[in-house]
């Protein structure tokens, strides 16, 4: 907290001319294309003994058969639960005595494993890496105990509405289209995956043709590259066809989905509809525009229905970017008794932003905000191995991050005005989500549109997405 604070001070006061010299220089990157197709980005940085390293297997949670959602998820997890001649607890003792970190899990587009371990450790790295992506084991033992651990992970998660708020709003903004699908799931899904599938969908899935691999730290690139050759060179294209999510189309017309949950004394809502894509070329101006409206302390919607009317501990908004646009929504969550006067003012605030745009004062102050913190999210060798595999997997280049701060500073009001009346919906064109007690928030979930009504401790798929597909 007082280092935000600290930020806060800062970036609010430091002029725009002072800002303007903030960009950054990520380290010099050599990308390689093997013959198999997989792609190698390779960043030289010896600040510490250490080397982090970004894998992406591209497909993701698309690549989930209908009914079978959380399976990309599941076959990820699995990767660290047996690979080539090592056990799941001598990989964890390896990984332990060595002090390195290692994570995998699925996002809605691509797979991935993140690393980082000493520069003495290279050897281990890059044999436990090789290992997990073309010699795991998919023990049945552990296949049995992950999924039990992942349905009983999403059950746990019902305890708190906030959790699943994003999912929720996800699934039924967009019901119909691969974006909608939770990544993780649900417990009907998850309970009816097999060994079997992961099997198939690891040989369907896994390949050369998939891998996108940056590594950055304490290394010589070019015998690196040497290294990363012999490991995955020769490793076989994916079989399956790579899935690409079609374009989806904005939602017209107002629609509530109320998700009841008897005990809840509060109701978490959930106001949005379609955004934005990654490439967007007015990702900028949104960058600004959503800073503004919801991205922090002093932001639009935290300032009326937190700060001046008390309403919430918080409220915000945000935007789901992909290879092709996600929901822009606002969040929040209110007492029981407070529903309708917390979603009318979030509403009404909205509006009032699509009408009014930002002031100089506003403008000038998000842009210092948004450049002060940009270096931040690359100070460490982990956060640049991440960036670098994300930008190779979108397909933007590495000047989105060392120009981003100029690129910033060359907008005005008027442009993210325009941009913003684009991208934000306006209110005859917004789905809500309430979670919260139906039998006492039913009438103010009706003064917002057609409502669709369901249990909260029902598996999500199976009610919010096919509730929504069958309106």
């Amino acid at each position: 907290m007082k280092r935000l604070a600290l930020l806060l001070a800062i970036t609010l006061s430091v002029p725009v001319a002072a800002s303007r010299a903030a960009d950054i220089q990520l380290p010099p990157t050599r990308t390689v294309t093997l013959p198999n197709g997989a792609r190698l980005i390779l960043a030289e940085k010896r600040e510490v003994p250490l080397i982090s390293f970004s894998a992406y297997l591209q497909g993701g949670a698309l690549t989930d058969p209908e009914g079978k959602e959380g399976l990309a998820a599941l076959t990820a997890e699995m990767l660290r639960k047996g690979a080539g001649k090592r056990s799941a607890q001598q990989i964890a003792y390896e990984l332990d005595t060595s002090g390195a970190v290692l994570g995998m899990g699925a996002g809605v587009e691509v797979t991935w494993i993140s690393g980082e371990f000493l520069a003495r450790d290279e050897g281990l790295m890059v044999d436990l890496l090789r290992n997990m992506l073309r010699n795991p084991t998919f023990p049945d033992s552990e296949f049995v105990k992950l999924k039990q651990q992942s349905i009983d992970a999403l059950k746990s998660e019902k305890d708190d509405p906030n959790n699943l708020l994003t999912e929720y709003g996800t699934a039924f903004a967009m019901a119909g289209h691969p974006y909608a699908n939770p990544v993780e799931g649900d417990e009907k899904t998850l309970e009816r995956i097999t060994r079997e599938d992961v099997l198939a969908a690891y040989r369907a899935h896994y390949g050369g043709d998939r891998l996108i691999l940056s590594i950055v730290g304490d290394f010589e690139p070019k015998r690196m590259e040497g290294v990363l050759r012999r490991a995955f060179g020769d490793w076989a294209r994916a079989p399956g066809t790579r899935p690409v999510a079609p374009a989806p189309a904005r939602a017209r017309g107002k629609r509530v989905l109320l998700v009841d949950k008897p005990d809840a004394t509060q109701t978490y809502f959930w106001i949005g509809n379609l955004g934005i894509s990654r490439k967007d070329p007015d990702r900028d101006a949104v960058d600004i525009a959503n800073t503004a409206l919801g991205g922090r302390y002093t932001s639009f919607l935290n300032t009326a229905l937190r700060i001046q009317s008390g309403l919430t501990y918080g409220a915000r908004s945000r935007t789901l970017r992909l290879i092709e646009p996600g929901p822009v929504a606002i969040t929040s969550y209110t007492k029981t008794e407070s529903t309708q006067r917390a979603i009318d003012l979030a509403v009404e605030t909205l509006e009032r932003f699509r009408k009014t745009g930002l002031d100089s004062l506003t403008m000038t102050s998000v842009q210092n905000y948004l450049s002060g913190l940009h270096p931040t999210n690359y100070e460490t060798s982990d956060q640049i191995a991440s960036i670098l595999a994300g930008l190779a997997h979108i397909g933007l280049p590495v000047t989105e991050i060392t120009e981003y701060t100029g690129r910033l500073l060359a907008l005005d009001s008027a442009k993210v005005h325009t941009v913003l009346r684009r991208v934000y919906p306006a209110r005859e064109d917004l789905a809500f989500v309430l979670i919260g007690n139906a039998s006492e928030i039913r009438p103010v979930a009706k003064r917002y549109g057609e409502v669709i009504e369901i249990r909260f401790d029902q598996p999500l798929i199976d009610t919010v997405s096919r509730a929504a597909k069958t309106r």
